[in-house]
């Protein structure tokens, strides 16, 4: 539990200083006073300091945080949320409306830009420091009815196809596979196999739909090794190590890890018997799987499952520096991709608002993501910037992306939109923010209580 806390307020207080550091390195480069940086809203905690014109403050309440920057028509819309007004004492060349249209929209995009740019340097970091990937392009089934229109070919291909080249580029793991088969700069998709003829499927890199359905109808042959263990968990207390390979529960064979898993979801709370392979000799371990919330990746159902607290064993794969900038561009593209096709989804109805995670949910996963290790927990943090980047951009009065909207009518009309007017606009997104916030939180709880 204090693990769980203490990963949760660093991986929510570096978040939001980041995004706020933006804003207010952009503000002071501007010459645009800043009165107040706070790390989360209303009143104050008693950790706060003045340096020069800016008062630094953390707040009681720890959602976000914002740079009140000196302004005479801000005060009272958002006096409440910033915890209370504060004097304009300040020049007319330092207040934010007084300064010319792109200074100002830099400022506004500076924390999106920030978080973009520290998922980008995490990743590139983590790139030059060795990343894991899952040793195998061998398909296992296919799933005929999850394929989009025009992918019908890949039905034919039995258990056990290795696929050596997607578009003519070599794949020697899963995560080079679904890298290519999401790569949306190509207008088909060409598979080569090992003793086998290609298969070609007419499906553009703009049907990002269709590409993940034939990610998800692909089922790959993983075999049933260990790869981290989560401290505190089943696995751990019954001794499981990194690179142990489990070959039998109960007596029954396990030829591969969707077998492993299988087998360990509906046993909660059974003892089961482990035979492993570690290192040529045969070892037995026991373990009794723990209940956990999962969500069905086909359904988008959540369901009990049981869990003993492994991970699938991959391999390190290290990349200099050039590389290394390489796939952390590509790794910040495609995980962004992600966040906007979920996004599309929610908005389209294909997934649920029921989906969506706040506070709780996030420490938790950092919990759980920091127990296996430094890496897996910046990558974790790499990822919630994209998403703080992506829903800052919405246009919601209140976040960014409503400023951002504000500023383009002034550019298009010659003049900005009246001061009553944004008040109430800014009132609306506010409420907007609360309710997302409310549905967020009631989310979590739901979840927590098993509802």
């Amino acid at each position: 539990m204090l693990l769980t806390i203490g990963v949760t307020v660093v991986v929510l207080g570096v978040l939001i200083f980041v995004h706020e550091l933006g804003h207010f390195i952009a503000a002071k480069g501007v010459g645009i006073g800043v009165q107040r940086f706070s790390i989360g809203f209303g009143p104050a905690t008693p950790l706060r300091f003045q340096r020069g014109e800016t008062e630094y403050i953390v707040a009681w309440v720890p959602l976000g945080g914002y740079v009140k920057m000196a302004s005479r028509e801000e005060q009272e819309s958002m006096s409440a949320l910033e915890g209370g007004e504060t004097p304009p004492d300040f020049p007319e060349d330092k207040l934010f409306e007084n300064k010319p249209l792109p200074a100002r929209v830099l400022v506004i995009s500076a924390g999106v830009i920030m978080n973009f740019l520290f998922a980008w340097v995490a990743y590139v970091v983590l790139a030059a420091g060795g990343r894991l990937e899952t040793p195998t392009t061998t398909i296992g089934a296919v799933e005929a009815e999850a394929l989009p229109p025009g992918a019908e070919a890949l039905t034919a291909l039995p258990y056990g196809t290795e696929i050596t080249k997607i578009n003519g580029d070599s794949v020697r793991s899963l995560d080079a596979v679904v890298r290519a088969i999401a790569d949306p700069s190509g207008d088909r998709l060409r598979f080569d196999f090992r003793g086998r003829d290609a298969v070609i499927l007419e499906i553009p890199g703009t049907s990002a739909s269709a590409r993940e359905a034939i990610l998800q109808a692909l089922e790959f042959v993983m075999e049933p090794r260990v790869g981290s263990v989560v401290a505190g968990q089943p696995a751990s207390a019954a001794g499981l190590q990194r690179g142990d390979l489990i070959t039998g529960i109960d007596g029954d064979t396990i030829r591969s890890w969707t077998e492993l898993v299988a087998a360990v979801e509906s046993r909660v709370g059974d003892t089961l018997m482990l035979r492993i392979d570690r290192n040529g000799q045969v070892v037995t371990a026991q373990v009794a799987p723990v209940e956990q919330t999962d969500v069905d990746p086909t359904t988008g159902e959540t369901r009990r499952v049981g869990r003993i607290g492994i991970s699938i064993y991959q391999t390190q794969v290290v990349y200099s520096l050039p590389q290394a900038v390489v796939v952390g561009t590509r790794d910040t593209w495609d995980r962004t991709r992600a966040v906007l096709f979920t996004l599309k989804a929610m908005i389209f109805g294909d997934v649920s608002f029921r989906e969506l995670g706040g506070p709780i949910l996030i420490g938790q996963v950092s919990g759980q993501v920091a127990r296996l290790g430094l890496a897996s927990l910046v990558s974790f943090m790499a990822f919630l910037s994209l998403n703080l980047a992506v829903l800052n951009l919405l246009p919601i009065p209140v976040l960014d992306g409503g400023h951002l909207v504000f500023l383009f009518l002034e550019g298009v009309r010659g003049k900005p939109l009246s001061q009553a007017l944004r008040i109430r606009l800014t009132q609306v997104g506010l409420l907007v923010l609360l309710g997302i916030m409310a549905l967020v939180i009631t989310n979590d709880v739901f979840r927590l209580i098993g509802g």
